[in-house]
């Protein structure tokens, strides 16, 4: 069940990294940036604003990056076949999460890329607790203590996307609801609030489930577990679907 849940994950994180190709890396390289590409966002590519640009684009551009290897970290296969790719890439992957997590606390508070201070406290303490999950599955991978780095290590993963799973949620709650239930267009409505906080404790509170059930290793928690993986698996379906039709699906196709 955990494999088909990474799976979907992969999935949706290659999709995603393919929209920011799109919309994003070739620009750059093509010199065809604009701000009159942007203007869905709350605040995107500025003509002229040399500094903020810069820092946009190195905060999203090595997004597509993390995208397509953050969940090869995850297949216990590459572990243990390929355990140097596996160090690199995990290297990589947590600096490029911490740098990401900077990089948007920056734009979130300084730029101005917030609709709202209410709606903006779920990303904020999300980008927070990144590097904290990043030094200790670094300092427990120096230590090999590979048990508790593998938990700090998916708990840095989930945080490090966290952004990403607030989109899956947020559009998955529009299709279920067909249209706005409890949101507003500050992002600070209370259906807004509770998914950007869900976004990241939910998958971390699952994670925690498995962790645990492998641990303990009895009926009822390997039940718990299951039934856990098997509703963040219908969720991450609907989600993925949901912001791939209305979100990132129309902008790849329209590049």
């Amino acid at each position: 069940m955990v494999k088909a849940w990474v799976g979907i994950i992969l999935t949706g994180q290659w999709i995603f990294a393919l929209y920011i190709l799109v919309q994003f890396t070739l620009p750059l390289i093509t010199g065809q940036l604009d701000e009159s590409r942007y203007a869905y966002m709350i605040r995107g590519y500025v003509n002229g604003d040399t500094i903020n640009n810069a820092i946009l684009l190195l905060h999203v551009i090595p997004v597509m990056l993390i995208s397509l290897s953050g969940t090869f970290q995850l297949f216990p296969a590459i572990r243990q076949h390929f355990p140097r790719f596996h160090r690199i890439n995990g290297r990589v992957y947590l600096t490029f999460g911490m740098l990401g997590a900077i990089g948007g606390l920056y734009l979130t508070w300084v730029t101005g890329s917030r609709l709202s201070d209410l709606g903006a406290l779920g990303v904020t303490v999300n980008g927070l607790l990144i590097p904290v999950m990043v030094y200790f599955a670094w300092r427990y991978a120096v230590q090999r203590d590979f048990s508790r780095h593998q938990r700090f290590a998916v708990h840095a993963f989930i945080l490090i996307n966290g952004v990403w799973t607030f989109r899956l949620l947020l559009m998955g709650w529009f299709m279920l609801n067909q249209g706005p239930q409890g949101n507003s267009a500050n992002l600070d409505g209370p259906a807004d609030v509770i998914l950007s906080f869900a976004s990241y404790l939910l998958p971390m509170f699952i994670a925690e489930l498995i962790f645990r059930a492998r641990a303990r290793d009895t009926v009822g928690s390997r039940v718990t577990a299951t039934i856990a993986v098997c509703i963040a698996i219908l969720i991450t379906l609907i989600g993925t679907a949901a912001a791939t039709m209305m979100m990132w699906g129309p902008r790849i196709v329209g590049y």
